[in-house]
């Protein structure tokens, strides 16, 4: 029996996930904790964690993790919640279980390869529909409860810890981690092709009003509408007058638009354009509905 499109889309994410999962363990175990070093965000807290209290890094993982995981609930959805949740969970398994081999001891390796190949692992993780920190997550919440772009509560967040480590570790050992968490971060927009925090989508389809209705009511986003004319599409032919379709969402929600459209449309047009910010407007109504 063949498999259906959503099969084999669970497959691609959980592909994905797994890949991003054994990337980031690889630089984690294999590279920043034998040398201790950090990165940013709840990774970057854990790894310090671990310094300070002595603690197991599999379980800070996961503990440390856990009040992100509801508030992805909130701010994204049950199913971004879920994989996450899974991701990191295999991401806890993966450092507590295999055992890395030992590369080198130059530090300035260290920080670089442990930068990217952790930043390799997010990135994978999100293109799967996951991640595996939640400081996305909480600088998107920040975001629309407090004001500032996503980015600036990203840099905020990120510069507490890196100060916290300069006076726990030593100043040199936080220079080494910030370059790991620039290096990741380079390494994360290479692999999700340099989208930015937020995404304005056009769609053009003649299943429009499904397909608005669609992102209304279970995408949870505002939609406007323009007219026009179609030209010389796939067609051969000039089209009628038909509406064209302008949202804008996070980049973490691109791969469930993206799947949303195909599954109304599979010819549908859609172009996509990174934006650093917005102001006003309806950029979510609420949660994403559940899957």
């Amino acid at each position: 029996m063949p498999m259906t499109r959503h099969t084999t889309d669970q497959l691609t994410d959980g592909l994905f996930i797994c890949l991003g999962v054994l990337s980031a363990a690889f630089g984690l175990k294999g590279l920043l904790l034998p040398s201790h070093f950090i990165d940013g965000g709840v990774t970057g807290v854990c790894l310090l964690l671990v310094r300070i209290l002595g603690w197991p890094l599999p379980v800070l993982l996961i503990v440390v993790n856990l009040p992100f995981l509801l508030l992805a609930r909130v701010v994204i959805g049950r199913n971004f919640a879920v994989k996450t949740a899974v991701a990191i969970g295999l991401l806890a398994v993966a450092v507590g279980v295999i055992d890395f081999p030992f590369l080198t001891e130059d530090r300035l390796l260290v920080s670089i390869f442990g930068g990217f190949f952790i930043g390799v692992g997010i990135g994978l993780s999100m293109r799967g529909g996951s991640v595996l920190d939640g400081t996305e997550v909480l600088a998107i919440f920040l975001s629309r409860k407090v004001g500032a772009k996503v980015s600036d509560w990203v840099i905020m967040i990120n510069v507490v810890i890196f100060i916290v480590a300069a006076l726990v570790l030593s100043v040199e050992q936080a220079l080494y981690s910030l370059l790991t968490y620039i290096v990741a971060s380079k390494a994360l927009d290479f692999i999700i092709d340099g989208v930015e925090e937020y995404t304005g989508v056009t769609i053009i389809s003649k299943d429009n009003i499904a397909i608005r209705k669609a992102l209304i009511e279970r995408l949870g986003c505002g939609v406007t509408i323009y007219r026009g004319q179609g030209g010389y599409g796939y067609t051969g032919r000039k089209e009628e007058d038909h509406d064209i379709l302008y949202a804008v969402i996070t980049r973490l929600e691109i791969r469930k638009l993206t799947l949303l459209v195909q599954d109304i449309d599979p010819r549908a047009f859609i172009t996509m354009n990174s934006i650093s910010d917005v102001h006003g407007g309806m950029i979510k109504r609420r949660p994403l509905a559940e899957d």
